[in-house]
């Protein structure tokens, strides 16, 4: 008996051992864009959840790129293992000048990269294929000052999120949360892809960054993966949850050493 308990209790330690030798998998930090809310990585959050990472999905304010950023900043800096940042459309922006040391990784989804001085409006024209302009709602005047912009709803469909079923369109059209029209013509501070490993995933059919612009960001930032997802929307985390979801894995089980070259 004291030698099956000897085992027993050796094998415990091992395991213990084990355990605490393995890497901590970094908390994944969702940050949602324009026209958008967090429910928007709900089909990503689960895969992510199962696979044994924990996730904050960021209620972006959607109010200025600096404020912003260091709002994400906060609470990446509040988490204290590392994190990798994942930014959505106008959310790419933001965690383009996030600064917190924990920072591991970044992921583009539909996202800008802009480099110091270029702003998301600028970016988004840069090349063409955006329909978006057309599609904006007369602006909401803001009493402090400046505009809220939306998406039309009849429009917001066939603009924003093609490849999803029309009723849940309608519902995320009735949901869209504004952005002001000064943060999406707010010059880029900082440019930490510039030193943080990135990965990138778009779809092919986006109206509202042109894929040729994804693409181009996606080289310039010396992207680890780029994945262009065929046939899908600006919304691709929603209508290709699986896909995102693992090029996100991908960037969080990168190893270190070798993240940037």
């Amino acid at each position: 008996m004291g030698i099956l308990l000897s085992v027993t209790a050796a094998a415990a330690v091992l395991t213990a051992a084990t355990a605490s030798a393995q890497p901590e998998k970094p908390t994944i930090l969702l940050v949602h864009g324009a026209f958008a809310d967090a429910s928007s990585w709900n089909g990503v959050i689960p895969i992510l959840e199962k696979d044994g990472y924990r996730v904050v999905a960021v209620a972006n304010p959607l109010r200025s790129v600096k404020n912003d950023a260091q709002y994400v900043a906060d609470i990446a800096k509040s988490i204290g293992s590392p994190v990798v940042l994942v930014g959505h459309s106008y959310g790419g922006a933001v965690i383009s000048e996030v600064k917190a040391p924990n920072v591991a990784a970044l992921v583009y989804v539909a996202a800008f990269a802009p480099d110091v001085g270029e702003t998301a409006s600028a970016l988004s024209q840069k090349f063409p294929g955006s329909t978006l302009g057309p599609a904006l709602a007369k602006p909401v005047a803001l009493s402090g000052g400046g505009n809220d912009l939306y998406i039309q709803r009849e429009k917001f469909h066939d603009q924003f999120a093609a490849d999803v079923p029309a009723a849940d369109a309608a519902v995320m059209g009735a949901g869209q949360r504004p952005i002001t029209e000064a943060a999406l013509n707010e010059a880029a501070r900082e440019a930490i892809w510039k030193s943080i490993p990135s990965w990138f995933i778009y779809g092919d059919q986006d109206r509202n960054i042109p894929p040729q612009a994804l693409q181009f960001m996606a080289e310039r930032a010396k992207s680890k993966q780029t994945e262009a997802v065929r046939g899908a929307s600006h919304v691709v985390m929603t209508s290709h949850p699986d896909a995102v979801a693992k090029m996100i894995e991908r960037a969080a089980t990168a190893p270190k050493a070798k993240q940037r070259e």
